[in-house]
Formats: C-alpha cells, structure tokens, sequence
C-alpha cells in the first residue's frame, strides 16, 4: 500500500490561514452592527400620561369588577 504524502501540507495549511483570516474580515465588513439609539433632550419629549382602557382592563386585581 502507497504511503500518504504529506510533503506539500505544510504549505496548503499556511496559504489557507490567511485566506480564512481574509474571508472573514470581509464577512464582518458587511454585517451590521447594534447601535445604541441617539439620546434625546428629556425636557423637549412629551409623554402621554393618560394610560389607554385597553391596558387598564388588563391590569385590574381580580378582586374588584370590571369596568367597560
């Protein structure tokens, strides 16, 4: 039975590193990111304090009835 040859290993494993590392890179060149949404002014934000039926059907304790 023939013997493997191993002699030009060495070679295709150090050129296929550096093509990966390329790949890669490229691969993370293209994806997008998470970015924190831009912080606003609070004293320029108006909140709608009244809070909606629907949300406050929801909430009620079960104890006391509801009311439509």
């Amino acid at each position: 039975m023939p013997q493997l040859d191993t002699s030009t290993w060495f070679t295709t494993i150090m050129a296929m590193l550096p093509t990966l590392y390329l790949i890669m890179q490229l691969k993370l060149l293209n994806t997008n990111h998470y970015q924190p949404p831009l912080t606003k002014n609070p004293t320029l934000q108006s909140h709608n304090i009244r809070w909606q039926p629907k949300w406050t059907k929801t909430c009620l304790p079960l104890s006391q009835p509801q009311q439509f």
